[in-house]
C-alpha cells in the first residue's frame, strides 16, 4: 500500500502518491528557480503547470485510473524537459534552437486571438498550414465575393474551431514544442512583442482601424501579385470568352440583316415584320444593324487592347465608330416615332350577320383549324394542282394577330340569333385608322347548326398590321342551347366552364359542352341520363 495525497494544479484536483508528489514538488521548484529572475515568472510558471495539467489528465483518462504514480510524473517530465538541459547548455543556444526546432510537435487548429479581424479564423488556418494568413483571407474574400460561400464557411469553423486560449494552445496552433524550452521561447517571443507594441503604442491608438487598414493594404497588394502572375492568364482566358461571345453575336446579326434584306418581302405577314413600312424597312434595318454591331466591335477592340496590348483602337477609329452609331441610333429612334405615330388614333365600324335557324334552336360552336386563304394566296400556292384533295391547316401561333379575335355571347331581345361583328384598327389619324379596319378580314362560316369560328384575322395582301381586332357578339334567344368546343373555348370573354360541365354530366371523355342561354348567363345543361359524348354534326 502506497500513501496518496491530494494536490491543486490551478484549479485542477489531482490524486498523486507521496513519492510522486516528492519528485513533482522538487522539479517544480527548479523551474521556479530557473525563471525566479525572468520579468513575468509567475506567468510562465503558471503555464508550464497548466501544461503539467493537462498531461496528467490525458494520461489520467488515456489508462482509466484514478492516481498519478512516479512513473506517470517522469514520463511528463521527461517531456516537459529538465532545468538541466538549459543550465548545461547555456554556452551554445543554437544548439539548443536546433534541437527544438527537430522535434517540434505537430500542429492543431485554433482561432487565434492575437491576430484578428474577426475571430481569428483565418489567422488560425494560416499557422496550421504555416502561410501567410493574408492569403487565406484573400481566398475567403474571393470565395464570398464569386461563390458566396466564403462567409458560410467562415461562419461554421468559427462555431466549430476551439479559440487559443491559453499559451499551450497557442504554442499548439504553431507547432511549438510543449517544454519548457517552448516555454521560455515563447515567452520571451511574446515579451518582445510587448515591448515592441509599447514603443509604437502612439500608432495603435484605434487597433481595428488600423488593422483593417493594413489588411486592405495587404489585401490588394497580394491581389495584385495574383493578377501579375496566374490571375494575368485567367485575365486572358477571359479576354478570349469575351472576344468569341462578341464574334458570335455579330456573325448572328450579319446574318440575320442578309435574310432580312434579301427575304424581307416574306416576312411582312408575320409580327413585327408586320408593323414596318415597305418604304423605309431597309433603311431601318440597317441603322438596327449598326446599332448592335458597333457596340460589339468596340467591346472586341477595346479587350483587345486591355488584355493583349494590342493597339487596334485608336482616337479616330473610335471617334468614327462613335458617329456612325450615333447616326444608327438617330435612324432608329425617327422611324420608331414614325411607327409610334401611325397607332395614335383607333376606329372602328361593325356589321351584323343574321344566322339560320338550327334544328330543335341547337347551335354548335366550333373552331376552325382550316386555313384561310384569299384569292391571291390560292394562285401564289397552286392550290388547285398541288394541294388538290388536301387541306391545310392553320398550326401556326407564333404570330401575334392570333390575339385579335374576341367572342362575347349575350341574351338577345329578338328571337332570331345574329352575330355582330366589330372591327377596329389604329393609324396616325382617325381616317387612316378606319382604313386599316377596313384591311381586315375575319371568316366566320355558318354550315346548317354549326358555327365556325377562326382563331385570328387576316390582313388584305400587303396589307400593314395597325392592332386590327375584331370583336364578335353571339347574341341568342333565351332557351337557346349552344354546344362548346373546348377548342373554341378560350377565344370566348364570358369563359364557359367545360370542365365544370363536363364533371356534372359525369362526361369527361367529352370534347365539347351543352349550354342553355338563361338569364343573361349561359348555364350548364345537366343531362340526369347516362348518354355517350355530344357528337356534333359534320360541317356539310
Amino acid at each position: 500500500m502506497n500513501k496518496t495525497i491530494i494536490i491543486n494544479i490551478n484549479g485542477t484536483v489531482f490524486h498523486i502518491e507521496e513519492d510522486a508528489y516528492e519528485v513533482l514538488k522538487s522539479y517544480m521548484t527548479d523551474v521556479k528557480r530557473h525563471f525566479a529572475n525572468a520579468e513575468d515568472s509567475l506567468e510562465i510558471t503558471t503555464d508550464i503547470e497548466n501544461r503539467i495539467a493537462e498531461m496528467f489528465t490525458e494520461i489520467l483518462a488515456g489508462e482509466a485510473k484514478q492516481v498519478i504514480v512516479t512513473a506517470d510524473v517522469t514520463r511528463v517530465i521527461s517531456q516537459m524537459g529538465t532545468v538541466e538541459d538549459f543550465e548545461t547548455s547555456a554556452a551554445d543556444p543554437d544548439s539548443i534552437f536546433a534541437r527544438h526546432q527537430n522535434t517540434a510537435s505537430a500542429r492543431k487548429l485554433f482561432r487565434d486571438p492575437d491576430d484578428h479581424l474577426i475571430s481569428g479564423v483565418c489567422a488560425g488556418i494560416g499557422n496550421y498550414f504555416d502561410i501567410d494568413t493574408v492569403w487565406v483571407r484573400l481566398a475567403f474574400g474571393l470565395a464570398f465575393v464569386l461563390w458566396g460561400s466564403g462567409l458560410l464557411l467562415y461562419i461554421i469553423l468559427w462555431i466549430i474551431v476551439p479559440k487559443a486560449v491559453t499559451r499551450a494552445d497557442k504554442m499548439a496552433m504553431k507547432g511549438e514544442k510543449l517544454d519548457l524550452q517552448g516555454f521560455k521561447k515563447n515567452f520571451e517571443e511574446e515579451l518582445k512583442t510587448v515591448q515592441h507594441s509599447v514603443r509604437n503604442a502612439h500608432a495603435e491608438v484605434r487597433p481595428f482601424v488600423y488593422q483593417f487598414r493594413d489588411f486592405i493594404s495587404d489585401f490588394f497588394h497580394h491581389l495584385g501579385m495574383f493578377l501579375g502572375g496566374t490571375g494575368r492568364l485567367l485575365l486572358k482566358l477571359f479576354g478570349i470568352f469575351i472576344l468569341a461571345v462578341c464574334l458570335g453575336l455579330m456573325i448572328a446579326s450579319l446574318v440575320g440583316f442578309i435574310v432580312l434584306m434579301v427575304y424581307g418581302n416574306d416576312v411582312y405577314h408575320i409580327f413585327p415584320f408586320s408593323v414596318l413600312n415597305y418604304g423605309y424597312s431597309g433603311i431601318l434595318y440597317v441603322g438596327i444593324f449598326a446599332l448592335v454591331l458597333i457596340p460589339l466591335l468596340a467591346i472586341a477592340l477595346l479587350t483587345i487592347r486591355v488584355i493583349f496590348n494590342g493597339n487596334t483602337l485608336g482616337r479616330s477609329t473610335a471617334y468614327t465608330m462613335l458617329i456612325i452609331w450615333v447616326g444608327a441610333l438617330s435612324i432608329v429612334i425617327y422611324y420608331s416615332a414614325k411607327i409610334a405615330n401611325q397607332f395614335r388614333e383607333e376606329a372602328s365600324f361593325s356589321q351584323t350577320i343574321t344566322l339560320k335557324p338550327a334544328a330543335q334552336n341547337v347551335y354548335h360552336l366550333q373552331l376552325n383549324d382550316v386555313k384561310y386563304l384569299t384569292k391571291d394566296d390560292s394562285v401564289e400556292l397552286d392550290i388547285g394542282s398541288k394541294f388538290n384533295g388536301r387541306v391545310i391547316l392553320d398550326n401556326n401561333y407564333n404570330d401575334r394577330m392570333y390575339n385579335n379575335v374576341h367572342i362575347n355571347i349575350e341574351q338577345s331581345d329578338v328571337k332570331q340569333v345574329v352575330l355582330v361583328e366589330s372591327f377596329s384598327g389604329k393609324g396616325s389619324h382617325y381616317e387612316d385608322a378606319l382604313k386599316n379596319a377596313q384591311n381586315a378580314v375575319y371568316n366566320f362560316v355558318q354550315k346548317d347548326s354549326v358555327l365556325i369560328f377562326d382563331r385570328k384575322v387576316t390582313l388584305l395582301k400587303n396589307k400593314l398590321w395597325r392592332d386590327q381586332q375584331v370583336k364578335l357578339t353571339l347574341k341568342v334567344p333565351y332557351g337557346t342551347e349552344l354546344v362548346i368546343d373546348e377548342k373554341l373555348n378560350y377565344l370566348i370573354d364570358n369563359y364557359a366552364d367545360i370542365d365544370e360541365c363536363k364533371r356534372l354530366n359525369k362526361s369527361p371523355e367529352w370534347v365539347s359542352a351543352p349550354f342553355i342561354m338563361e338569364n343573361n348567363k349561359l348555364q350548364c345543361k345537366v343531362d340526369t341520363l347516362s348518354q355517350p359524348a355530344i357528337a356534333i354534326p359534320p360541317a356539310k
